[in-house]
């Protein structure tokens, strides 16, 4: 994973829990590393051992944590010069979602080594979607329950979110994405 995504891992430790705790989690995890360089890419297992040390350090689930990493992704990476890019793909979570992999084509121009997730979008109903998930990397679909949410508040939208199954039923993440009415 590029070092953007352990910078967001950073970001998310310090912005709730202080400095002290981020120190305390790269001890655990083993990295020493003084900062993550957006731009390069670290072995996956960097990334999994922050999370999994974060766990330990902090008490709560690992998926836990991934899931708020991925609300927090949202707002970290517009923060971080990529909100006009994500503008570009959708002006509702609809649009947004089909859209997925040609985002993910576009930043893949800047990020040549990005291994990035695919995503097919199906309508299920007037305000559902179902959304299957394939990456190669395992334990993520937490993160993605997150980045659903962030993404619903970005476009001040509600939803809510059902992991219907993992990816050993059809080699795929299934999520359900109910679209809320608005208030």
């Amino acid at each position: 994973m590029y070092g953007l995504v352990n910078k967001a891992v950073e970001d998310l430790v310090v912005s709730r829990y202080g400095e002290d705790m981020w120190a305390r989690i790269q001890e655990l995890a083993k990295v020493d590393a003084v900062g993550f360089v957006s731009m390069e890419a670290y072995p996956d297992e960097v990334t999994y051992k922050l999370v999994g040390a974060a766990s330990e350090v902090l008490g709560r689930p690992a998926s836990a944590l991934l899931e708020a990493l991925g609300e927090h992704w949202i707002l970290y990476t517009a923060r971080e010069g990529y909100g006009e890019l994500m503008a570009m793909f959708g002006a509702s979570m609809r649009e947004f979602l089909g859209n997925l992999d040609n985002m993910h084509t576009r930043v893949g121009l800047s990020f040549p080594q990005l291994q990035p997730p695919s995503f097919v979008v199906r309508d299920a109903g007037p305000r559902t979607l179902e959304l299957e998930y394939h990456s190669r990397r395992e334990g993520l679909a937490p993160m993605v329950v997150g980045l659903l949410k962030g993404l619903a508040r970005s476009f001040s939208e509600e939803v809510a979110v059902e992991h219907v199954h993992g990816r050993d039923r059809d080699g795929f993440d299934l999520f359900r994405v109910e679209l809320q009415a608005a208030a």
